[in-house]
């Protein structure tokens, strides 16, 4: 465009010396040519755009947008039409309470009221990117701040619609797949027909009211302490197991003895013991008395 200016220019300055009675002009015809060249350098320039990768190109010719989407690359193209990239790359956009992490100066956590009345702050991260075939409707219709305009007033209605339907702890817990899948099918036809294509939604941090932890941490607290109460009691268990297993042993041992050992084994088993009393060195004479016969063990030395 600059240098079809710069050809207009010099075609009207040469069509301005164009006059005999003037000093400069011989320079008319020169001017002339260098216009006409600095134009049609000017035409051939306008007439191509490039479009960086990742990219596409939405032209519009005086106010009117054309359907016609401009691919990454080179394009021919009316040199008259101005030509407004869109980026068609995943992005993101992170709606968080911490500093300077979402888009927004401050606070931008979501906030929301569950079915049982608790206030919930959600931390979240939304993946989309632009539809190539839809750019040139975005252009019209929304224009070029579409993330604010549509990304984070969608994401953040529907999560407060949904968020209804769920207890905060629940939600904290149990239920937060559950919720994330059910906000992403919504989210996702909001976004399908503005032009938006979604590919992901990420649940970062669910933070629950202060009074609300501490119930949770106090229920977690006792669930531990019950199960270890409960390892301790089975431990008991098999010790006072173990104890009944060896008295039982005792008593079926004392039983065998007491009716099994006959008057003539006890006699044997007290003989055997006389001549391992007897085989000592320190012992001379052994005289044990019993019911019966007692046997006499004298000491051969």
């Amino acid at each position: 465009m600059f240098f079809f200016i710069l050809g207009i220019l010099a075609l009207i300055v040469g069509f301005a010396v164009n006059t005999p009675s003037l000093a400069v002009s011989r320079f008319s015809r020169p001017l002339k040519v260098v216009g006409t060249i600095f134009i049609i350098i000017g035409f051939l320039s306008s007439a191509v755009r490039q479009i960086d990768a990742g990219t596409v190109g939405v032209q519009s010719l005086f106010g009117s947008v054309q359907d016609r989407v401009l691919e990454s690359g080179l394009n021919f193209v009316n040199p008259l039409v101005t030509v407004t990239e869109f980026d068609v790359k995943t992005q993101n956009y992170t709606m968080s309470g911490a500093h300077d992490e979402s888009g927004q100066l401050g606070d931008d956590a979501i906030r929301v009221l569950t079915a049982d009345g608790l206030e919930v702050v959600i931390d979240l991260t939304v993946l989309y990117r632009v539809n190539p075939t839809e750019a040139p409707q975005i252009y019209r219709s929304i224009g070029a701040d579409y993330s604010n305009k549509v990304v984070r007033p969608i994401t953040r209605t529907r999560i407060r619609d949904n968020a209804v339907y769920y207890d905060a702890v629940a939600l904290y817990s149990t239920k937060r797949d559950e919720f994330q899948n059910r906000i992403y099918k919504t989210i996702e036809s909001d976004l399908t027909k503005r032009g938006l294509m979604l590919e992901q939604l990420l649940i970062r941090n669910i933070n629950l009211p202060a009074s609300v932890k501490a119930t949770i941490e106090s229920k977690i607290n006792a669930e531990q302490d019950a199960q270890k109460m409960q390892f301790v009691l089975q431990k008991e268990r098999q010790e006072a197991e173990r104890k009944r297993v060896e008295a039982q042993g005792i008593a079926d041992y004392q039983k065998i003895l007491a009716t099994g050992l006959s008057d003539k084994q006890l006699q044997y088993e007290q003989i055997k013991v006389q001549r391992e009393l007897a085989a000592s060195p320190n012992a001379k004479i052994i005289v044990l008395g019993s019911r019966g016969n007692v046997p006499l063990i004298l000491n051969d030395k």
